[in-house]
């Protein structure tokens, strides 16, 4: 299970010049985006039903505008909805192998009890899934079989699409995305987590009633400003066009730094398609793993720690430029030689 708190990006000693902790994209912050904010009419309220801004987003993904609900942020919609699931009579969540910890944690918050994927992914409560996972950049398997096998009354299937955009390798077809709750979080390919704001596209068959409870769970403005500019800037074709060249980028860059990792002799687990995956450090180091993380992040490197996704003796590992790799490279070599000495 996920540790509940632990999150790559920012921490007590300020910003790392070189954070591989997070899966941001590398390439940005996307400058049309930042043009974006820089207009933003920051001292005037949003529109407090987004009502353009809904319109927009409901073109892009070809829905009907109702579908689309607005959010803080990822992290404030797994809470609101894991309390509209429980307000709607569900007592259970499921969870994949390998995951975000708010989805616990909101779980835990609201009483729900933690099921066994393997026996309750297809029947009645709150179900996850993450496509492609973090932190190994898989597909998950339970989307064909929620495909196969449509929900039944009392159920919430929710995918985060967090990463969607960031795929690397071709995207497969993704079967029956109508009938799922979609939660999209474009800073992360944007490369500004530092700007919050998401939203969702409720399935297709979804009640008003629905809808209008879940918005009410929310504050007003739930959204700001700023967060309505990167959105808005989301749905522009000349955005779209830079973050396709910035996979191109992605991939160059991956390539080149899962050789690095091969150099330092940590085995990267296979499967990944995102621009992120999970490194598994020679066994010797896994009990001193903190001290050497906290030995590298002294000098402004920062890896996260696997071990919260329950993958002891692993780290993650967001895709930098090849100066960041090469300053964790001469970094490792140099921890290396302290240990010999």
């Amino acid at each position: 299970m996920a540790e509940i708190g632990v999150h790559g990006g920012t921490d007590a000693l300020g910003i790392a010049a070189h954070d591989f902790s997070t899966n941001r994209n590398a390439c940005g912050p996307c400058p049309l985006a930042v043009e974006a904010l820089q207009a933003a009419h920051s001292a005037q309220y949003p529109d407090p039903t987004y009502t353009a801004l809904r319109e927009q987003l409901a073109q892009f993904h070809g829905v009907e505008v109702r579908r689309v609900v607005m959010a803080g942020s990822a992290s404030e919609f797994i809470h609101r909805i894991t309390m509209h699931a429980l307000r709607q009579g569900a007592s259970c969540v499921s969870l994949p192998a390998h995951h975000y910890g708010d989805y616990p944690q909101a779980a835990q918050v609201w009483g729900l009890q933690l099921a066994d994927r393997a026996a309750q992914r297809l029947g009645t409560g709150l179900h996850w899934a993450c496509a492609p996972s973090s932190p190994l950049g898989q597909e998950d398997a339970v989307l064909a079989q929620w495909a196969a096998h449509p929900a039944t009354p009392g159920t919430w299937r929710v995918l985060d699409c967090a990463y969607a955009p960031l795929r690397l390798d071709p995207a497969p077809a993704l079967p029956g995305l109508d009938q799922l709750w979609q939660m999209w979080t474009p800073n992360k390919a944007l490369g500004m987590t530092g700007v919050r704001a998401a939203y969702a596209i409720a399935p297709e068959h979804v009640t008003e009633q629905e809808l209008t409870a879940l918005r009410l769970l929310a504050p007003s403005w739930v959204v700001g400003a700023h967060g309505v500019a990167m959105l808005q800037a989301w749905t522009q074709p000349e955005v779209q066009q830079w973050l396709q060249a910035s996979l191109v980028q992605l991939r160059d860059w991956k390539s080149q730094q899962l050789q690095l990792c091969e150099r330092l002799g940590w085995q990267v687990l296979p499967g990944s398609q995102a621009n992120y995956f999970v490194a598994r450090w020679p066994e010797h180091l896994h009990t001193a793993m903190p001290q050497w993380l906290a030995a590298l992040r002294a000098q402004s490197i920062k890896l996260r720690d696997a071990t919260s996704f329950g993958l002891p003796g692993c780290v993650r590992l967001g895709v930098l430029p090849p100066a960041s790799q090469r300053v964790l490279e001469q970094a490792w070599q140099e921890l290396v030689l302290k240990e010999s000495i």
